[in-house]
């Protein structure tokens, strides 16, 4: 019987000698291949920060941005977002790793072509180029298993392809702020959840089967129309052309500007005119009369005005319905406050808006000699004199921690409450989270957010043992934790929810509510914990409470979160300006894990604020108290 099957087999030996290597890439391949496909990549491609990759070093242990499969026997993530990478992407690097899952190349300054061997990997599920440079067409060629494919922020050119129909498990397609041209192509992606294909150069109709996505998904393609956007027009309502045959924009604008020019006879001409010179007339009464209103309310401050109704008088001593003549006053400073002013100056003084919350409209006040003050004007206070008065004496107890922000002094009438608190010119936590990014900016690094974080930790727990340990915020969130100089957290508002129209302010501070306040309206201190946790997660992220999913709903941040760490997914949950301090990858998965247990759906599950502040305490090693990340980012080596 053996020797009948030695022809058969000798066939099958020549045969297979005969195919090509690369129809068995799995067979060929493993660590060996992989690493030397890194290598090459990192040799070719600058970057910024520099990579701990070496041929002697064990690529699944201790390679940077490098994850392998159970077995260590092969690659299957890349994950380098915002380390510097820049210029193009060599071909026979990345495309070699034929075992790669997921590939974040995120955040960097790569240019040029795609390589067409990366998209095409047959494993690859998970493609991240966004916020880059590439220039070249749309890659055709794509790996039929992709889940996720974010090409936004770049300068890809060329057409949509109508290979992407073949995609059936892609569930975010995001080619947001490209050059891409044409048409849409016919998709129908049953997986397909985030979408987005705008501010491109699209043109022609929304095909139906695109129509349930929003129109934020197609925005800014001046050319596109269709449902959720414009109707199309007779003439564009019919199939859309090929991308070739598509005419230039500036031809069609022309063409539509010389039919509306014939249209327009000698009536429509006078029209016109008569309609013009009406409304310049109408203009310039418009001006005179705010003028006049300028000059008469001139030298009455913008925290006066506000009070005042309007300026609905320009007599110095009128302070409005709310503040009386005979109360200008009585302005009610606490004890141990210098400051040395009365009502009056504090209406007099110029006065810019800061911000407006949940309680009321904050101002910067700068009176005349010098001072600056914060000035939080309360609306829809639901409690009487007597009331308001006793919870002004709990806020100056709570204020006596050096983590919250002091109460200085207040003014009580039946239609004004004013607060006044101490101005803080370092801001607060959220403009520098989601203030200018730009690239001249000074990120907030590691150390910052851990010191912002204890503090307000602290500043919380210290507010949770007022009134016998029954005390609550119940307004926690990132605009209201102010920073001092020294980028020392203190949390303000404290202990206003007591006082005003709670139904009210429960629906301003969404995405920081726990899920038993969005049906009770109650806050308590485990929902106190439970907005913290959101906190701590808008901090490690950068990310807002709230996140759009792609359609109309939104997805809350502790969502978002579950959903990439339920994925094995973490490095992508950190701020891009984190990703600089390798030393400190521990402290952020640990302080992760601190918040979310803090945005745990039970209240019984979540601990307690002290418990938060001594897990917090807990996270950094002895050896690295003393050292900075800035310290720490300038000790990172290369071989």
């Amino acid at each position: 019987m053996s020797m009948k099957f030695q022809p058969f087999i000798a066939l099958l030996t020549f045969l297979f000698l005969q195919l090509p290597l690369h129809k068995f890439p799995l067979v060929l391949a493993d660590l060996n291949s992989d690493r030397q496909a890194l290598l090459d990549f990192a040799a070719a491609v600058p970057h910024a920060r520099k990579l701990n990759w070496n041929a002697t070093a064990p690529v699944c242990t201790s390679w940077v941005g490098i994850t392998c499969d159970l077995n260590r026997t092969r690659v299957i993530a890349v994950r380098l977002p915002g380390i510097g990478l820049s210029g193009p992407i060599p071909v026979n690097t990345i495309g070699k790793l034929d075992a790669l899952g997921v590939l974040s190349l995120r955040s960097n300054n790569l240019n040029g072509n795609l390589p067409s061997d990366i998209p095409s990997i047959p494993s690859l599920r998970r493609l991240f180029l966004q916020y880059n440079n590439f220039s070249s067409v749309f890659p055709a060629s794509l790996s039929p298993r992709l889940n996720v494919l974010d090409f936004s922020h770049n300068s890809f050119t060329g057409i949509i392809p109508t290979t992407l129909q073949n995609l059936t498990r892609l569930a975010i397609l995001n080619l947001q702020n490209n050059s891409i041209s044409g048409a849409i192509p016919y998709l129908n992606l049953p997986s397909l959840k985030v979408l987005n294909f705008s501010y491109n150069n699209l043109t022609g109709s929304i095909p139906n089967s695109l129509k349930r996505f929003p129109s934020s998904s197609f925005i800014g393609n001046p050319f596109l129309c269709g449902s959720p956007l414009k109707l199309c027009s007779a003439v564009s309502s019919s199939p859309s052309p090929s991308p070739s045959s598509f005419p230039n924009p500036s031809t069609v604008s022309q063409s539509r500007h010389a039919s509306s020019k014939n249209k327009f006879g000698a009536g429509s001409i006078i029209a016109l005119v008569v309609g013009g010179l009406a409304f310049l007339f109408l203009l310039l009464v418009v001006v005179v009369i705010h003028c006049l209103k300028r000059k008469d309310s001139g030298g009455s401050g913008m925290l006066k005005k506000k009070i005042s109704g309007g300026g609905k008088s320009d007599k110095p001593n009128d302070f409005g319905s709310g503040v009386q003549e005979a109360e200008k006053n009585k302005l009610f400073f606490f004890e141990g406050c210098s400051y040395n002013f009365d009502l009056e100056d504090l209406l007099k003084a110029s006065a810019e808006v800061l911000g407006k919350g949940s309680y009321g409209t904050t101002y910067k006040a700068a009176l005349e000699e010098g001072t600056q003050v914060v000035v939080k004007r309360l609306k829809e206070v639901a409690v009487g004199k007597r009331e308001f008065e006793q919870q002004m004496e709990v806020l100056d107890r709570v204020g006596r921690h050096p983590n919250v922000v002091p109460l200085r002094a207040y003014y009580y009438s039946k239609d004004e409450k004013l607060l006044v608190y101490n101005y803080m010119p370092a801001g607060s936590l959220f403009s520098l989270l989601h203030g200018n990014r730009s690239a001249g900016r000074t990120p907030l690094d590691w150390d910052s957010r851990m010191k912002i974080a204890l503090g307000t930790a602290r500043g919380i727990a210290h507010i949770h043992t007022e009134g016998g340990g029954k005390c609550t915020h119940g307004n926690i969130k990132s605009s209201n934790i102010l920073l001092s100089d020294e980028l020392e957290g203190c949390i303000s508002d404290v202990g206003l929810a007591p006082l005003m129209n709670a139904p009210v302010t429960m629906s301003r501070i969404m995405g920081y509510r726990a899920p038993e306040v969005i049906e009770t309206l109650k806050v308590t201190q485990k929902s106190d914990v439970y907005s913290f946790g959101v906190l701590l997660l808008e901090m490690l992220t950068a990310k807002a409470p709230l996140q759009p999913s792609g359609h109309d709903e939104v997805v809350d941040l502790p969502r978002w979160v579950r959903s990439v760490v339920r994925e094995e997914w973490t490095a992508e949950v950190f701020d891009v300006e984190l990703l600089r301090f390798q030393h400190f990858q521990e402290e952020m998965v640990q302080m992760l894990q601190i918040a979310l247990a803090c945005v745990a759906k039970t209240p019984e599950m979540r601990p307690k604020m002290d418990e938060i502040v001594r897990m917090i305490e807990d996270i950094r090693q002895p050896e690295s108290k003393n050292r900075t990340s800035s310290e720490t980012e300038s000790n990172i080596q290369t071989p």
